[in-house]
């Protein structure tokens, strides 16, 4: 690499930006060149809905960091307002317009690193370029919707898609004191979320004062007199005075594509495990890339602000003669949304099944975030998936008014490292009764799954549950609890009378047993399992009956 000691970087934020100043950590000697066609080369983009809400007052504390530190401090040349034409890779060199004066010229490289990002998608629907339709991925754009809120007085907005940008921003528009809908194409907000888990966003949401419009998408934008007319692809209209799409981002690969570099078959720029295109002058980093997910090596499109700047740092150390491998990305994401977090690392169940990976067990269960007899544990909903086969962690999944963050985190390592749910049952984790338990919900959820690949748990899947199933429903929890809200169907046996009516359940059809969360109807298991029953447990218990049935049993298990 000594050969190739002009570097020039192509986009900076996180993917960009860390690949330049990660870089002349590692070699002082390299001329680094940082381009940027926007005005600010290295800023939060994921403060930005913070912003537009007030919660971040000052839109200096935004910037990471300036072209005049990257020079004092880095000795890196950078320019902004700066668009890169195109690439000549036989000549190595680049064609440049800086954007104010339009003045078009060419400069040279040793080796390129491409960090475009994305951009958002704007499908081509009647009136979309209206004025009050906006987008948010840069400082200007959130700029233009606070001006635009502002100088409009605008009372209502409509935020088209319900990934985590989008339900980010309809908290911090509710935060400035909109009315804020949300329209969602799909089943449900959150995609990397499970159907389920999502549900109780729905519930915060509406709770909010949120209008929430699923299965339904934008058909057409018009002007109104309360600003802008949304009509429906399900036929209903919706008015607004504004709107934000969100409805996902594509990778931004013109420059890679007129240089004839490869594209995988998500569209991104295909990289190796040293983030090296397929030419090896040319590196490429961040949301413009296709990556492998971990634990599936699934090819994907994850535009996330983590792996963009893991992946800058690798194309660094690589640029500077120092061996290193992307391990792949996990997809590991947050998102707080009205004091409820929601928190996801590795896969979820929708991409086992569409994968055809069928060797995978699944648990729920709704433990407090500390020791229940400290005040105010707020309980988690945790859904845990593993390889059935040898225990290993597939996906971790978390929502909660507290804690779901950090019991997601400890998941994203032990994927990473390739544990197993008996490791999670062991993982050593900090406890005092304001901060967890002796059993942490990591624990529990490992012991859970350790007990099902030892054989002493059995589990039943509520999507499986039918009103005409052979099976016997048994609800072991005391009947006021009963009384107050059961499956239909079910047979109420509390757990400590159990013992005693054994002889009123058949021991020649399968019995499906549910309490509350989980824990008395696994007491409930080993009673029956041991008196010669057929039993399997009901993960998660009645809760998770209402988060996979949100209407009832008659109607389909949310997918």
């Amino acid at each position: 690499m000594d050969k190739l000691k002009k570097v020039v970087i192509v986009g900076g934020v996180a993917g960009g930006a860390t690949c330049a100043a990660r870089l002349r950590r590692q070699r002082e000697d390299f001329e680094i060149l940082l381009i940027d066609r926007g005005k600010y080369v290295s800023f939060a983009n994921c403060g930005l809905p913070y912003y537009v809400g007030e919660v971040i007052t000052d839109e200096k504390k935004l910037l990471v960091a300036t072209p005049d530190l990257f020079r004092e401090r880095f000795n890196i040349q950078v320019k902004v307002e700066t668009e890169v034409l195109s690439i000549d890779r036989s000549k190595k060199e680049l064609s440049l317009k800086d954007l104010p004066s339009g003045r078009v010229y060419t400069e040279t490289y040793g080796a390129l690193v491409l960090s475009p990002g994305a951009k958002p998608i704007k499908p081509p629907l009647q009136g979309i370029d209206l004025p009050g339709i906006f987008t948010l991925r840069s400082i200007p754009d959130s700029r233009h919707i606070r001006d635009w809120i502002r100088d409009k007085d605008v009372k209502t907005a409509l935020v088209v898609g319900g990934g985590l940008v989008g339900l980010e921003m309809a908290e911090n528009l509710a935060h400035k004191g909109l009315q804020v809908s949300v329209l969602e194409l799909s089943s449900q907000v959150i995609p990397p979320l499970d159907p389920e888990m999502a549900e109780p966003i729905h519930e915060r949401l509406r709770q909010k004062g949120v209008d929430l419009h699923l299965n339904d998408g934008a058909a057409s934008f018009e002007t109104d007199p309360q600003g802008i007319r949304v009509k429906t692809k399900s036929g209903i209209s919706l008015t607004a005075g504004m709107v934000l799409l969100s409805i996902g981002v594509r990778p931004e690969t013109t420059l890679a594509k007129g240089a004839g570099l490869e594209l995988g078959p998500t569209g991104g720029i295909h990289v190796d495990e040293e983030m090296r295109t397929n030419d090896p002058a040319i590196f490429a980093v961040g949301d413009a890339v296709e990556v492998k997910t971990v634990p599936l090596a699934r090819t994907m499109l994850i535009p996330l602000a983590g792996p963009a700047n893991r992946q800058g740092r690798i194309a660094a150390d690589v640029l500077a003669g120092k061996p290193r491998k992307s391990r792949g990305t996990q997809g590991t994401a947050v998102c707080g949304l009205f004091g409820l977090t929601a928190a996801m690392t590795g896969e979820n169940e929708k991409s086992l099944k569409a994968s055809g990976f069928k060797d995978y067990g699944k648990i729920y269960l709704h433990p407090g975030h500390h020791a229940a007899y400290y005040p105010n544990a707020k309980p988690i909903f945790i859904k845990l998936l593993f390889d059935r086969r040898d225990g290993k962690v597939l996906g971790f999944q978390a929502v909660g008014e507290e804690g779901a963050e950090k019991r997601v985190d400890v998941a994203a390592m032990a994927i990473q490292m390739g544990a197993t749910v008996c490791d999670l049952e062991e993982a050593e984790l900090c406890y005092a009764p304001q901060f967890g338990a002796a059993k942490d919900p990591v624990n529990v959820a490992g012991m859970i799954a350790s007990n099902v690949l030892r054989g002493d748990l059995e589990l039943a899947d509520w999507e499986a549950l039918r009103l005409d199933s052979p099976r016997i429903l048994l609800d072991v929890r005391d009947p006021g609890e009963f009384q107050s809200g059961h499956v239909p169907g079910a047979l109420n046996i509390p757990l400590n009378e159990l013992r005693d009516r054994l002889r009123e359940l058949p021991r020649d059809k399968e019995i499906w047993i549910y309490c509350r969360v989980g824990q008395r109807s696994y007491y409930a298991n080993r009673v029956l399992l041991q008196n010669g029953f057929k039993a399997r447990n009901l993960p998660g218990g009645y809760l998770s009956y209402l988060r996979v049935y949100p209407n009832g049993l008659l109607a389909s298990p949310v997918r």
